[in-house]
C-alpha cells in the first residue's frame, strides 16, 4: 500500500530522474577512454572469469604503477645532484689579488721606550713586572744587548698618560715596510713597484696586497701563460728586525720567510689558515689555474648567496663569514676588536689581546662547528696552486747581488727571496653542481610507466576526471531536488495535519 501510495505522488519518471543509474554516464566513458581493460572488465555480456581476468590485470598493473612511480617521486624528493666539470680556454684572464706578509709582525728595533712599557709583555720581551726576561738577552746579538737593556730599564721612565695601544698607527708604524722589504718587482716583465700594492692588516700585522680591486682602477690582466706572464718580486725580509721570542712561553719563533695567500679580489685574505711559505733562499715558482665553482641552493645542497648582516663586507665568502664571526665573538667577550677585524668597536689595548682576544680566538677554533657555521657561497672563484722551488743566490748571482745591494753572501741567502706567480695555461675550470632530477624528469618517468602499465597519458587522466565530475554534478543535483521534494513533502504533511485538527 506504501508503494502504491508512493507511485500515486511520485510518478516513476521523476523517479528515474531523482535517482539516475550511472550506467546513463558509463558507457559514455567506456566508449572514448584509452585505459587498457577497463572496457573488457564492464564489457556487456561477458564471462565471469574474463571480466575476473581483466580486473586483476587492471590492478596488478596498478599496483606496479604505483609502486614505481612513488620511488621515482622519493627520489625526486632527495633533491639529487652531480658535479660536471669542464676546462674552458680564454684569450684573456684577470690576474688574482696576490697577498703577501712577512712572518714577523713587528720589527724589534723600531720600538720605543713606550712600545716596549706598553706592548713588552704581551710581545714576550718582558715579564709581567715589566722587567726584562732573562732569555731575551742571550737570543740578541751582541750589539744590541746593550741597547736592549738601556730600553727596557724603566726606572727614571714617566710612561705617557694616553698610550694609543695596538691600533692601525701602532702596527703600520713597527711593521716591515714594502719600500724596504722589496728589492725587485716585474708583472709581464714590466717595472712595477711598491706604488702598486696596498696595505692590509691580517693576523700576521701589516700586509700587502698585489692586484687589489680598487675604485677607478681596472684589473691587470694576463695574455699569456707560463713563467715571465705574471708577478715575479725580490723581497729581503729582515731576519735582522725579527723578535727574539713571541707569546707566553720562551720559546723562539722557528720560521722565516714570507706567508702568500693567492685569492680572489672580492673575498678578503686569511693568510694565516690558507696562505703558503716562501722561504729565504729560495725562488719559489708558483703556477696556478683559476677555478670557477658554483654551487646549489638549499634543497639541492647548502649554499649561501645573501650578503652578511653585519655589513662589513660586500659579497659573501667563508673567509668573510670567519672574519665577520671573529669580530663579533671578541667584541662580545671582550668589548674590543683585534686590528685586522672590520667595524667602529675600540681596538684592544696590548693587555686586552693577550689576557682576552687570543684565548678567546683560541677557545672559537674549539666551538667553531657550532658557533661559527660557514657555508659555501653559490659562486666562488678559487686558485689551484703548484708550487716548485730552486736554491739561490747561484755562485755568479751571489757576487753580482753582493755588490748590486752592498750585502754580503750570507745575509742574502738569509733575507732573499724571489717568487713567481705566473698562470699554469690560459684556461679556467669550471665545477657546477646541477639538478641530476627535475620536474621534467619525474613527470617524464611517471608518463613511460603509466604508458606502459596502463596504457594511460594525461589526456586519459583528464577523461577520468571528466567522469568523475559529471558524476558528482549529477549526484549534487539529485541531492537538491530530493531535498525540494521532501521538503515539500512534509511542508504538505505539516498542512494537512493542520487541517485535520481543525476539522476535529
Amino acid at each position: 500500500p506504501c508503494g502504491h501510495f508512493l507511485n500515486l505522488i511520485i510518478p516513476p519518471s521523476l523517479l528515474d530522474f531523482l535517482f539516475p543509474s550511472l550506467a546513463q554516464v558509463t558507457p559514455t566513458l567506456l566508449s572514448r577512454t584509452r585505459l587498457h581493460g577497463l572496457r573488457h572488465i564492464c564489457v556487456p555480456g561477458g564471462s565471469v572469469g574474463r571480466r575476473a581476468f581483466w580486473l586483476l590485470a587492471l590492478c596488478t598493473s596498478l599496483g606496479l604503477l604505483l609502486s614505481w612511480s612513488s620511488n621515482r617521486l622519493l627520489h625526486w624528493l632527495s633533491f639529487p645532484t652531480y658535479t660536471r666539470v669542464h676546462t674552458e680556454w680564454a684569450k684573456e684572464l684577470a690576474f688574482p689579488a696576490v697577498t703577501i706578509c712577512n712572518n714577523n709582525p713587528i720589527r724589534l728595533y723600531k720600538l720605543t721606550k713606550s712600545d716596549l712599557y706598553f706592548a713588552g709583555h704581551w710581545l714576550g720581551l718582558l715579564l709581567a713586572n715589566r722587567t726584562m726576561r732573562p732569555m731575551v738577552l742571550d737570543l740578541l746579538q751582541e750589539d744590541r744587548r746593550a741597547w736592549f737593556q738601556k730600553l727596557s730599564d724603566f726606572r727614571l721612565f714617566l710612561p705617557p698618560r694616553n698610550f694609543e695601544g695596538t691600533n692601525l698607527e701602532f702596527m703600520d708604524r713597527l711593521s716591515h715596510q714594502l719600500d724596504d722589504m722589496l728589492l725587485s718587482c716585474k708583472y709581464r716583465g714590466q717595472p712595477c713597484g711598491a706604488h702598486n700594492f696596498s696595505s692590509v692588516f691580517t693576523r700576521y700585522g701589516k700586509c700587502y696586497m698585489f692586484n687589489a680591486a680598487e675604485e677607478g682602477k681596472d684589473l691587470r690582466t694576463t695574455m699569456k701563460g707560463g713563467t715571465g706572464n705574471g708577478l715575479e718580486i725580490m723581497l729581503d725580509i729582515q731576519q735582522d728586525e725579527y723578535l727574539p721570542v713571541w707569546g707566553d712561553t720562551e720559546d723562539t719563533a722557528f720560521e722565516a720567510g714570507v706567508r702568500v695567500q693567492i685569492h680572489s679580489q672580492a673575498e678578503p685574505p686569511f693568510v694565516h689558515e690558507l696562505g703558503f711559505g716562501v722561504a729565504p733562499g729560495f725562488q719559489t715558482f708558483v703556477a696556478t689555474q683559476e677555478q670557477r665553482l658554483t654551487y646549489l641552493p638549499p634543497p639541492w645542497g647548502e649554499c649561501v648567496s645573501r650578503a652578511l648582516e653585519s655589513g662589513f663586507f660586500q659579497v659573501y665568502s667563508v673567509t668573510a663569514c670567519r672574519i665577520d664571526c671573529e669580530t663579533r665573538y671578541i667584541v662580545e667577550n671582550c668589548n674590543c676588536r683585534m686590528v685586522h677585524m672590520p667595524g667602529d668597536a675600540s681596538y684592544c689595548t696590548p693587555e686586552q689581546y693577550k689576557d682576552c682576544a687570543e684565548p678567546a680566538l683560541a677557545k672559537l677554533s674549539t666551538l667553531e662547528s657550532n658557533s661559527c657555521v660557514c657555508r659555501t657561497p653559490c659562486n666562488m672563484t678559487r686558485y689551484n696552486k703548484e708550487l716548485s722551488m730552486v736554491k739561490i743566490p747561484s755562485k755568479t748571482s751571489a757576487r753580482y747581488l753582493q755588490k748590486k745591494f752592498n750585502k754580503s753572501e750570507k745575509y742574502i741567502t738569509d733575507n732573499i727571496l724571489v717568487l713567481d706567480i705566473f698562470f699554469e695555461a690560459l684556461n679556467y675550470e669550471t665545477i657546477e653542481q646541477k639538478k641530476a632530477y627535475e620536474v621534467a624528469g619525474l613527470l617524464g618517468d611517471i608518463g613511460g610507466q603509466m604508458g606502459l602499465f596502463i596504457g594511460a597519458s594525461i589526456l586519459t587522466i583528464l577523461e577520468l576526471f571528466d567522469y568523475a565530475y559529471e558524476v558528482s554534478v549529477k549526484i549534487i543535483v539529485t541531492s537538491q531536488t530530493l531535498f525540494f521534494f521532501f521538503s515539500s513533502f512534509a511542508y504538505f504533511l505539516s498542512s494537512v495535519c493542520s487541517q485535520l485538527k481543525k476539522n476535529h
